[in-house]
Parts: C-alpha cells; structure tokens; sequence
C-alpha cells in the first residue's frame, strides 16, 4: 500500500520552490506577528519538512488519526511553526475534537486560547502526534512509537495482512536533542530493538540559543549512531530535494536498523544578515530582516501570510491524494481483515477508542484478611499479571528493576519484546529512566495501554516524561515501589522523601499510595480505566497486613482517594488519624489502642489528595469534619503539603531529614513510626487547648 514518490518535473520544481518558500514565510510572518518564537529552524528545515510530508509521508490529512499513518515527530517542538505551516498547507483537518490548523490560527501564534502554542501541544490540535518543547521527549516518544507499530504487527498481522500494520515513524531533532541524555537513552535502546521503522532527521546546524555548539558540542554525532548501529545517511545540503529523496529511500530500503539522517542546514536559511546565527533561531526576525529574507526568496516584501496560488493545490495532488488513496486501500483491506478475524478486529477497535475489554474488572482478585499480609509490591505484580491477560495490549516494562519491582508479566505467553520476538509484551527498558518514560508516552500516543516500573526514589529520572503525559492528557501509569525510608539499609541515596511531595504537585497527575492488597487492586481498577490522566501506583518493599474488611471500611473506598476506614463510635470523632500506604496500618494499631482506652478516634486512608479533592465537598467533610481539628497525620516522607490536611494545629508525623542506612525497624524506631509515637501524638492533641 506504499505509493512511490514521483520524480519532479522542471515546472514541478518551480512549485516546489514556491511551496518551501510558503512554509519559510508563514513561519516568518507569524514569529513576527507574535514578536515571539524561533523563524530560524523552520527556515532553514522548510525544505526537509515539504520533501517529508508531500512526497514520503503515508499520511491521510482528511483523517488525522487514521492507525496506520505514518508518524512525524517534532523533537526540537522551538521549531513549531514549521509544524503549524505543513499542517495548514496539507490540509489536516479537525480529528477527535481538535481543530485543524487554518491561517487565521497561524496569525495567532502563541496567543492566548490558540491552537498554535509556542511548542506544540497534542491534545489542542489536529494532526499533533505528541506535546514537544523539552528537547529530546520527542525522539524517545518516537522510539515509543516505533516499538507501537512493531508490536502490533507482530500481534495483529496475518499472511497477507502485513501491510495494515506497516506505518513508519520519523522524526525531526537537532543539535540540543543530540546532546540530552534522553535522546542517547532512546538511541541505544532502538538500535538494540532494531527498529528499521524509525527515522531520525538530524538538523545539523551547529547553533543552539547559546551561540555556535563548538562553545559545547564538538563530538562527531553521526560516529557516534553508528557505534549505536544505526544506519547513517548524509544529506549536505537541506535544500537538495534529490539528496533528501535519495535519503528516505535509503531509510525504507534499510532492515535491521533504526536510520539517522544527517541533514546540513543553515539555521535562518534567507536571512542575509543572521543566518546561522543563534539569534536568527530564538527570536523574531524584525520588520527590515522580514523583508530582506523575502526578497531573498523571490517574495512580496510587504505581503503577510501570503499563500500564493498553487500551493494548496500542489499538497493537495501530493500528500493529499497519495494519503486517500492509501487510507481507502487500507479501509478496504480491514474490512476483509474484519470479515477473516473479527475477535481481532475487534481489539483493534476497541484499543483505538481506549476502550477496556468487557468485563475485564472480573479479573480483579480479592485478597482475604491476614496479619502478615503482602509488600503492595507483591500483591501489585498479582493484579498486574491477572489484568494484562485480560487486556492484550498492555504492554510496558522496567528500567532494569522487574524482579525487585514485581512488574514482569510472567503468565504464558507474554514474552519479550525484542527485534526477535516483537510481539512479545515485557519491554526491558535498562537502566534508562528518562527514555523509559518518553518512550512509554510513545507507547500511549500509540493507543497501547502503556506502562512503566522503577523505584520511587528513581521517578526524578523520569519526571520530564511524567509532567509531559499530564500536561498532553495521556494516561500511562507507573509501578514505583520501595516508596519509603522502608528501603532499610540501601540507605538515603534510595530512600524517597521529597518525590511524593513532588508528583503530588503536578498538576492532572493521579498519585496512589494503597494501604494493603485491597487498595491495590481499587488502585489498579483507577490506573487501568484512566483516559487522560497519568497515574502512580507508590508501593512498599515492606509487608502490610491484609485490613479484615468485615472490620474495617472496604478497600472501594480508595476510589475517592480518601474514606473513613474505623471509627470507635459512631458520629463525630475526638481525634483523626490520617495515613496513606504502608502507615495507615500503624495508624490502625494506634486507633485500637486508643479505643481501647476510651477515646473516640477515627482512622482515614487518604491514598490519593489528588481523587479525593475532587469529590463534593460534602463528602469530604464528612470524612475530615472540618469542626475535628485535633488531627494526626503520617507520612513516611517530607512533611510538606501536610498542613492541609493537619490544619494549624494537628500533628504531621514525617520525614524531614533525608534517611539512613540501618534495617527497618530501626529506622521506624529512629524517625518516630511507632504506635507508641502516633499514640502519644493523639493524646498530645487531645490535650491541647
């Protein structure tokens, strides 16, 4: 189903010049406009851009998300307008309740409510395949992507299906990608997967904001994907369309290995004064460059946005027609597909509109009451392994910890993912937390139901990946375990403090510390039915007791993110006990003692601020009655954030130190989680004034 790329005519040639020119124009007139943005790379990428989408990229701008178009990445996201100009002159239209691109959005470059943002941004508009800025997300998201198309052939293809699930992935990055650790990360992984569907077009410039990269940067970067093996090709002009031809036939004609094109630019392509310059890349031209730099393109110096008459025809006949024609054919060849394996078929459906199979909450197990119970890590890799063999496109892996984090899927017939056995559904990511999580946002973006696993203490690795999930309204989720000074004796370099504190803070993120089995699987209910928010699972290395919940508030509760787990009595409390994970037990132990002595105290397991402030206030007063202000809140990590819930009164029992090397009960006994110190804490608040 792949059309091959016409060879250029001389009169095609003037067109094609006129359409380069139209992208580097409405990049300039809309910087300008904004007096705001980078004119420089869309300039001097205008002409890779064009080659790529009109004539190379399998891509249906009528349908923006049909599954088997070919990706397009763009890593270095400063270079948006590029992106925003092929999306308006291919034609992308509104997808999924994003709009399209039209050149009045164009005119409202990085204003307020636009769909033209400073980096772009997947969720607010039409053919955006992911949210880019932070340079280097995008290379590990088109890695993601890549392992994507390569599962779901490797899964869903039949003889003589293949060319369903045949789509590519490129991606534009440039000299402050290459030099990330992110991008050397996912570089490594890919050339280890061998993912001959993956593009990486490198815009070797030699700029960054800073000035010429020899000031930083002087390594031989297409040396250095070689040793990785990859397949290097070289482009030495950016405006040679032959060359950048040849370049991408290269890529398709390559098996075995992910491709890197090396392609030389000059930043500011036009603009006499300032190309190449690190000011042509990180700000406006000004009016008397604007009007040099067209009329160094044969261009109306005074016109603005001028999109001059051919040009939307020509991306028509191109990328439009070959895009339809493409799209129908595969239209038609799944409907037979439908017909021969409609179970299959029906997955693929299903996965598209991130629907969950029916009646996949059955696998869900129950864990019975038991005083020596389970670490959440164990009774997480239990509910882990029963959903994904319900739900056949979970997919994900671990940074080099899934014996330690309990994340392996080890039921028969999960497998490896590896170039050899591409269908298999455990990626082991190594020691790369960064790209793991780029990677898995890619994965998402791709419409697997995609997650990741570490250490807690390891989530500052991927912290850019994990803001970027919430911020683009993905919803992977993360298996992070050892969440506590509960580490023992690997001592503070592992022990959390600060991350809960942190992730708490990002805003659109889901954060769930379970308490005991039982909250896990509520926890893993949250993770799996989310749709567009990421969700962390914090768990022990430590075991918890199994709660009776004949005894105590059932574990549904968790669904609120808080909920009255014991009351001594019914009505209001004298005293609340508020914990998340591995604590809320000692806060249970603590109520019984306390009970036992006549005092009327509440325990409520509080595993996600996040889902419990978003219930009707009624309901949370109801567990936290504003007119109970003695409280005892505890934590084993940084205080901070506590005091909402605390008040300015109540007892925070937290960490505010980093920890130590010494077994568990003795850093319990050291840092004050004990019965004996929640006791006291309760009966010190009870008798203050």
């Amino acid at each position: 189903m792949s059309a091959a790329s016409p060879t250029p005519t001389a009169e095609a040639s003037a067109l094609d010049e006129l359409c380069i020119n139209a992208i580097r124009t409405l990049s300039i007139d809309a910087v300008q406009a904004a007096n705001s943005g980078h004119p420089g790379a869309p300039m001097g990428l205008a002409p890779v851009g064009y080659a790529l989408w009109n004539r190379v990229l399998r891509y249906d701008p009528a349908d923006a998300a049909w599954p088997n178009r070919d990706r397009f990445v763009l890593s270095n996201g400063h270079a948006s307008m590029l992106l925003y100009s092929l999306l308006f002159l291919a034609g992308v239209q509104k997808s999924g309740g994003r709009k399209g691109v039209t050149v009045d959005e164009i005119k409202r470059f990085r204003q307020i409510d636009s769909i033209t943002p400073g980096h772009p941004e997947s969720h607010y508009t039409a053919g955006i395949e992911t949210t880019t800025g932070p340079l280097g997300q995008g290379c590990a998201n088109a890695v993601g992507m890549a392992i994507a198309s390569k599962w779901k052939a490797a899964h869903y293809g039949k003889p003589g299906y293949a060319d369903l699930f045949e789509n590519r992935t490129y991606a534009i990055c440039g000299d402050g990608c290459m030099m990330e650790g992110i991008t050397s990360e996912a570089a490594s992984l890919a050339a280890h997967l061998k993912l001959d569907n993956l593009c990486w077009i490198y815009d070797d410039n030699s700029v960054t904001i800073d000035g010429h990269t020899d000031i930083a940067f002087t390594e031989d970067v297409p040396a250095r994907f070689r040793a990785y093996g990859w397949n290097v090709q070289h482009v030495s002009d950016a405006n040679d369309l032959p060359q950048l031809a040849a370049a991408f036939e290269a890529f398709k004609a390559t098996t075995g290995k992910p491709t890197l094109i090396a392609v030389k630019s000059i930043i500011g392509f036009g603009s006499p004064n300032r190309a190449n310059s690190s000011d042509a890349h990180g700000e406006p031209l000004g009016e008397a460059e604007v009007k040099l730099s067209k009329h160094a393109y044969g261009w109306p110096e005074d016109a603005k946005f001028l999109v001059p008459e051919g040009v939307l025809g020509h991306f028509a006949a191109g990328i439009g027609k070959r895009g339809a024609a493409a799209h129908a054919a595969w239209k038609a060849k799944f409907a037979e597909y439908a017909g021969k394996f409609p179970a299959l078929a029906a997955e693929l459906t299903a996965m598209e509109a991130q629907d969950l199979p029916a009646g996949w909450e059955a696998s869900l197990p129950t864990f019975p009451a038991d005083p020596k119970g389970l670490a959440s890590r164990e009774s997480s890799g239990k509910v882990l392994n029963a959903v994904a063999k319900v739900i056949p496109w979970l997919v994900g892996g671990s940074a080099d910890l899934a014996k330690s984090n309990k994340s392996k899927l080890s039921f028969d017939g999960a497998g490896e993912f590896q170039a050899k056995s591409p269908a298999g559904r455990n990626i082991n990511f190594g020691v790369r937390e960064h790209a793991m999580g780029g990677i898995v946002n890619g994965l998402v973006l791709s419409k697997l139901r995609g997650y990741a696993a570490g250490f807690l203490i390891f989530s500052d690795y991927a912290r850019t990946p994990i803001r970027l999930a919430a911020l683009e309204e993905i919803a992977p989720f993360y298996v992070f375990t050892h969440d506590s000074i509960g580490v023992g004796e690997d001592g503070p370099t592992h022990q959390p403090i600060e991350q809960l504190a942190n992730l708490r803070a990002v805003p659109e993120l889901i954060v769930l510390r379970p308490a005991d089995a039982n909250e896990v699987v509520e926890a893993y209910r949250i993770a799996v039915t989310s749709k567009q928010h990421p969700v962390i699972l914090a768990l022990s290395r430590q075991a918890l007791p199994t709660m009776d919940r004949t005894k105590y508030a059932p574990a549904a509760g968790t669904l609120k993110g808080g909920y009255v787990l014991a009351d001594a009595v019914p009505g209001t409390p004298e005293v609340i006990l508020i914990g998340t994970g591995s604590e809320v037990p000692l806060c249970v132990e603590a109520f019984e003692k306390l009970k036992a002595e006549g005092v009327k105290a509440r325990v409520v397991s509080l595993p996600s601020w996040e889902l419990f402030e978003q219930q009707p206030k009624a309901y949370r007063d109801s567990v936290l009655p504003p007119a109970v202000t003695k409280r005892v809140c505890v934590e084993m990590a940084s205080a901070f954030g506590w005091e909402r819930y605390a008040g300015t009164t109540g007892a925070i029992i937290a960490m505010r130190s980093f920890g130590a090397s010494a077994p568990l009960k003795d850093l319990l006994k050291k840092f004050g989680f004990t019965v004996e110190a929640v006791v006291q804490a309760a009966k010190d608040q009870l008798a203050a004034k």
